[in-house]
């Protein structure tokens, strides 16, 4: 293991540092660059607090693997920059180094006349210098051009490094940092090869999950070694200023004592495996806050619900991919029917949706039957279906929103919903079925979109992903429709 210089060691061991790793475009390696980063500084012995800018479930889990912290989400439209500050406090408790992972190109955003939602927005929002990433494959002096542009854009960024990705050779190297030569550019703090070893497989929503392609010990070992011996890690952090993390109490958040002291009034289990394990970490918390004591179960593995439950919130995954050992897991399909059925406060968002419909439909036309809360089966399709952002307006009252509340998230999902009467017990004896479509929804330019709420009893399902934290009183409002139904029940 690489020591780091004294100099290096008393920055970090005085006050925590950090920085945001940018592309000049999707694709230019940031993920891997930041795995790796990860890697190395957890491999000093640092702690290290991952963040992930933009609405991505996939990269934040790999973070969590590597890093063994959990990795938030900043997003400029989902939310505020007061409420982005907080999870960024919330995420640098105890930790040396925060690690940033960019979206995007550095400057892309919502569209192209500002910088709302871009990665440069948040790096100056956290006060935080950029690691500039740059796929240098089949170019040379060129790269220079490319980085003067870059950090000349907006003044008001700063810099801590420049790292060329996908370099060819030595000599390819040294006509990068020639191309650099004869302006004032951010140091060059390496090259990194090519090599598809320490890649990590996609397919059709991104990256493999950690769940589904959990990195072994010893690829993160040697995704570890590999940074150390192509990035000047301790030149890196001798350039990175001390996090501005905020004394203020409104700032800070919640912390992880006052968050397990909290009364719980509600048990409420939660969907998490290989098949549902989307979820945003302040969600989690948002609910524990708000009371309630969290359980969770699988859908795959497990053969009935946890006892006791008096909720139920299914996020979003690879449903699909588990179609039919979901479908032969009868015991919690019709578990969380009969739930339904009875007044349970249920949630469930894009692939939990899907689990809690009639069906599901692979697109080699396979069908499944899922838990039929809903009268509708989702079909696969090749292309992709929706993706963008949303904001939510509650039509009605429902388990999570009360009428006129307003709530953002994301869409990105391949499958279709088809309507479906084939003898639910939610369908009447006339096909008719109680109901709601209780969302009204627009995209970020505020353009209405087609993107359902359907609410049956207190069972609320739609493909959009809301991140609680742009509504925390989602919480408080969950919770108490679960005590409601422990009350009732």
């Amino acid at each position: 293991m690489k020591e780091m210089n004294t100099e290096s060691m008393a920055r970090i061991g005085k006050k925590s540092v950090g920085l945001v790793v940018a592309g000049t475009h999707s694709g230019s390696g940031k993920t891997t660059v930041s795995l790796g980063l990860m890697a190395a500084l957890k491999k000093r012995g640092l702690s290290v607090a991952p963040f992930k800018v933009g609405p991505d479930f996939i990269d934040p889990g790999h973070h969590r693997a590597v890093t063994g912290n959990p990795s938030r989400n900043l997003d400029g439209w989902m939310l505020s920059e007061s409420e982005n500050k907080k999870i960024f406090n919330r995420g640098m408790a105890g930790a040396d180094i925060a690690v940033v992972e960019g979206v995007m190109g550095m400057y892309d955003g919502y569209d192209g006349r500002s910088e709302a939602g871009s990665t440069a927005q948040m790096a100056k929002w956290l006060g935080l210098p950029v690691l500039l990433v740059v796929n240098a494959k089949s170019m040379a002096r060129s790269a220079g051009a490319l980085v003067y542009g870059f950090t000349r854009f907006d003044p008001e960024c700063s810099f801590c490094g420049v790292l060329f990705n996908r370099v060819g050779s030595p000599r390819h190297l040294e006509y990068l940092r020639q191309g650099l030569e004869g302006f004032s550019a951010p140091p060059i703090m390496g090259g990194i090869p090519r090599n598809a070893d320490i890649e990590i497989p996609e397919r059709h929503l991104g990256l493999f999950t950690s769940e589904d392609h959990g990195l072994s010990d010893e690829h993160v070992s040697g995704l570890a070694d590999f940074i150390e011996e192509h990035v000047d890690i301790d030149a890196l952090l001798k350039n990175l200023p001390a996090v501005a993390v905020s004394d203020d109490h409104d700032l800070r958040g919640t912390s992880v004592e006052t968050r397990q002291s909290t009364e719980k009034t509600v048990r409420i289990g939660v969907a998490r495996d290989n098949a549902f394990c989307f979820y945003y970490p302040d969600n989690i918390e948002v609910l524990e806050e708000s009371g309630a004591d969290i359980v969770y179960f699988s859908p795959v593995e497990d053969p009935a619900l946890p006892d006791d439950l008096d909720g139920v919130y299914l996020g979003g995954g690879y449903p699909e991919l588990h179609a039919e050992k979901l479908a032969q897991n009868e015991g919690v399909r019709n578990a969380l029917r009969k739930y339904c059925e009875n007044g349970m406060p249920v949630y469930a968002e894009c692939g939990g949706f899907m689990y809690l419909c009639e069906r599901l439909i692979g697109k080699d036309g396979a069908s499944f039957d899922m838990a039929g809360c809903f009268p509708f089966a989702t079909r696969m399709q090749d292309k992709l279906r929706s993706l963008g952002y949303r904001e939510i307006s509650f039509a009605k009252d429902t388990p999570v929103g009360r009428k006129a509340m307003v709530a953002r998230g994301h869409e990105f999902h391949y499958s279709r919903l088809e309507e479906c009467d084939n003898g639910s017990e939610n369908v009447a004896k006339d096909g008719s079925v109680e109901i709601q479509d209780v969302y009204e929804a627009t995209d970020r330019s505020g353009a209405q979109r087609s993107c359902p709420g359907y609410l049956v009893n207190r069972c609320l399902g739609s493909y959009v992903h809301l991140h609680f934290k742009s509504c925390p009183e989602i919480g408080k409002n969950f919770v108490s429709a679960c005590l409601a139904y422990q009350k009732e029940r």
